[in-house]
């Protein structure tokens, strides 16, 4: 199978390329490197077993890569939900505009699937929790949500009317390897600086679910082998959440620091579109015959550790 990778060479993406070529695929990366990293990939392109194309889908010239192509991941996204307040143009461009872009490129060179990595706060500050998919109504209240189910429904409208096939995945926290922002991020880089205290926004009540990326991409996989519906849509996550506070802990606890005083800078909630407890409901998912096979705790001491494995590597070298 011939399939395009966009944004290819970030966190989520890159560990996706490794399955596919795991897998077999021919694969093609399309990434502007503005949040990536040509080095997740390299040793697939040197292999010759992963083709790389630096182009920017805002831009013009990427379009005829699309020809031949069998499916489309589409990964490339702007996912700082935090910094989306700040700038909300350059999101929408990046999530929804560029979005679009791929859609067309698609429909002219009649490539008939997609594959796009949406998000937990398309739901907005939900009511029903664990947060199942046919959750209403949708209320996102971050600019980031909004874009991210504004490029769902482009998708939707694009599969029905010219004869495509979607997969669209809303993700819980995915964390792990190669991961380069994030609370986990945060409070490491933090506590590598000030090693006796670590500041948490919000008041470290504020409960989610987290995920391994490699238990992420599994189960990404496995259900465009088993959903083949039109538009198929599902949410990924673990089956339980931990508080900030907990999370700050474990970091703590990985870290081996000892005495290690937080401080709170108040409020239910870590800034501006920030949803406070997010659970997703995974059960339409284990109906195809899926399970996680991890949980929150395990997935945030996995990335830690990997996270500080990494740190450590860039130091020796």
């Amino acid at each position: 199978m011939f399939s395009i990778v966009t944004g290819g060479t970030g966190f989520i993406g890159s560990n996706l390329v490794d399955a596919l070529v795991k897998k077999g695929d021919r694969v093609l990366v399309i990434d502007n490197l503005s949040a990536g990293n040509k080095d997740n990939i390299n040793k697939h392109i040197r292999s010759g077993k992963v083709e790389f194309l630096n182009a920017d889908l805002l831009e013009s010239g990427w379009e005829e890569s699309f020809s031949g192509a069998d499916r489309v991941y589409h990964i490339a996204a702007d996912p700082d939900v935090r910094a989306s307040a700040g700038a909300p143009k350059p999101v929408y461009e990046s999530n929804v505009s560029a979005t679009v872009n791929v859609l067309e490129a698609m429909r002219k060179h009649n490539v008939g699937e997609i594959v796009f990595t949406s998000t937990s706060t398309v739901y907005g500050e939900a009511k029903v929790i664990p947060t199942p998919e046919n959750y209403s109504p949708m209320t996102p209240i971050s600019i980031y949500g909004g874009s991210k189910l504004a490029a769902e429904a482009m998708i939707s409208s694009y599969v029905h009317t010219y004869g495509m096939k979607a997969w669209v995945f809303r993700f819980a926290n995915i964390i792990g390897k190669r991961s380069n922002h994030g609370v986990i991020w945060d409070f490491v880089h933090k506590l590598r600086k000030n090693p006796d205290e670590l500041e948490i926004l919000g008041d470290g009540k504020q409960s989610k679910s987290y995920f391994s990326v490699e238990a992420c991409v599994e189960a990404v996989l496995f259900t465009i082998e088993n959903s083949h519906d039109t538009f198929n849509f599902f949410n990924i996550g673990s089956e339980d959440w931990i508080s900030v506070t907990e999370l700050a802990e474990i970091v703590v606890s990985e870290m081996k620091l000892e005495k290690v005083k937080f401080k709170y800078t108040g409020g239910d909630r870590g800034w501006v579109g920030d949803v406070p407890k997010m659970q997703l409901s995974v059960d339409k998912l284990k109906k195809l015959g899926w399970k996680p096979s991890t949980n929150s705790e395990d997935s945030v001491r996995k990335a830690v550790s990997t996270l500080i494995r990494e740190l450590e590597e860039e130091k020796r070298e």
